[in-house]
């Protein structure tokens, strides 16, 4: 079984203490082809791409002069610990055992608009790049979707090997995955939380719960998608009435 998760805006930059094991994104070759092309753009054409402020405009046009190879220890930082939204304060990867982050590493993959398909202890320098930004890679490759969606499609076919595959990753990210290529099942988890009477998906509650979904399958050793049903963390449970065979629902009141 693979999780997918999105990555994240925010980072956290500051250097780790002791980093044991580091690895090299798979589709690195790619990520540097898309930054040659995004170094050309000004400022300004990154702000309107990006539909950011000037200032945050400013920093990632920075990001994308000073973004080079090759990725050491000491330039970059792993995905897992350099992410920092609301799904990786419920995964908190950096609180996990180094056991825990070897099993991360076969069974998380974290998609990126930049680096393509991620694992968590893979090098990488700072970026903002959604994979839903109105970025042109080229005439005949009008957007990130285009340019990924078979490169990641068809490394995930190889990854998983059948297996089930977990979908914890947002519509906008999940989307650059053919989800009808897979040769085994996949299953998407909702959470919802009980609001004036109605079940309903909050998204910042949501963006916490994959992460603390993902930290469960780590910490719990996950390989059967069926113990999923046993998440319990912060007060979900398994709604069996809401849920379908490919969509399971997670509800607390």
């Amino acid at each position: 079984m693979i999780v997918i998760l999105s990555p994240a805006k925010t980072l956290d930059l500051s250097p780790e203490d002791q980093v044991n094991l580091a690895t090299s994104p798979v589709f690195l070759q790619e990520a540097e082809q898309l930054v040659n092309k995004l170094k050309r753009l000004s400022s300004k054409k990154i702000g309107t791409m990006m539909n950011v402020s000037p200032a945050l405009a400013d920093l990632n046009h920075q990001r994308f002069q000073e973004w080079s190879l090759p990725f050491t220890k000491t330039n970059s930082k792993r995905a897992a610990l350099c992410f920092q939204g609301e799904a990786y304060r419920g995964w908190e990867p950096s609180s996990l055992k180094e056991d825990d982050l070897s099993f991360a590493q076969e069974h998380v993959r974290i998609l990126s608009g930049l680096y393509g398909l991620l694992k968590p202890l893979d090098l990488i320098q700072p970026y903002r790049l959604e994979m839903g930004s109105k970025f042109e890679v080229s005439p005949k490759i009008k957007n990130l979707y285009a340019f990924w969606k078979e490169k990641l499609t068809k490394q995930l076919i190889a990854d998983l090997d059948g297996d089930v595959l977990l979908n914890l990753a947002s519509t906008e990210y999940a989307k650059a995955i053919d989800m009808k290529m897979m040769e085994g099942k996949v299953i998407t988890p909702v959470f919802k939380d009980l609001k004036n009477g109605q079940l309903k998906v909050i998204m910042t509650y949501a963006k916490k719960a994959r992460g603390l979904m993902t930290r469960y399958v780590i910490q719990n050793r996950i390989i059967d998608v069926n113990e999923i049903k046993l998440f319990d963390l912060e007060g979900y449970s398994f709604n069996v009435n809401e849920s379908t065979d490919t969509t399971w629902v997670f509800s607390r009141n």
